[in-house]
């Protein structure tokens, strides 16, 4: 098959497979975890269900994904965020507080606990405790972070200090919560 063909077709497939995400993402929001259907979501969509079913087996599959995806813009944009920052005490507290309001903005549901188990989730985290814990070493060799603790400690002591986000009333508590964790990164005076 010619180049451009196979680029055709690998940009439809890219194409359903996103709007098939998307699809049913918003029935999820709209009705609910277990009222969604493989038909209401081919429907919406605009596929037939056996097209459907070439690309996922279940409603689960399709909301993994999805929710793989969503975990990756996170990620993406907590690195964006670290690299617009300045120096590293800057780039570690925004990286903190950014990653608190995220965990506000996505409070515990129904759809978080399916989605919160298995190895995409396992390996996300491991992405996030990694891009913090660099931060961490890296603020111990500057000065900006104690040396008394593993930079490993550290950065599980802020993801579990930060996870309290999800159920502050407001960004404000969020941005408190982030300045209280940052301060217990400081070095001891």
């Amino acid at each position: 098959m010619p180049k451009l063909w196979n680029k055709t077709i690998e940009a439809h497939r890219q194409a359903v497979h996103q709007a098939t995400l998307n699809t049913a993402a918003a029935l999820v929001a709209k009705h609910g975890l277990r009222s969604v259907t493989m038909s209401q979501i081919a429907e919406e969509t605009g596929i037939g269900r056996a097209t459907l079913y070439k690309y996922f087996s279940d409603v689960e599959s399709i909301l993994v994904a999805w929710h793989e995806r969503h975990i990756g813009h996170h990620l993406e944009y907590l690195a964006e965020v670290r690299d617009r920052a300045g120096n590293i005490a800057q780039r570690l507290e925004a990286v903190l507080e950014a990653y608190a309001l995220i965990r506000h903005e996505h409070h515990g549901t129904e759809l978080a606990a399916l989605l919160h188990r298995g190895e995409h989730f396992a390996h996300a985290q491991l992405q996030l405790g990694r891009l913090i814990q660099d931060l961490l070493i890296e603020g111990v060799r500057t000065g900006d972070v104690r040396d008394d603790v593993a930079p490993g400690e550290l950065g599980n002591y802020c993801l579990h200090a930060l996870a309290a986000a999800s159920s502050l009333p407001s960004k404000a508590a969020v941005r408190r919560l982030a300045a209280v964790t940052l301060a217990g990164l400081r070095p001891p005076r």
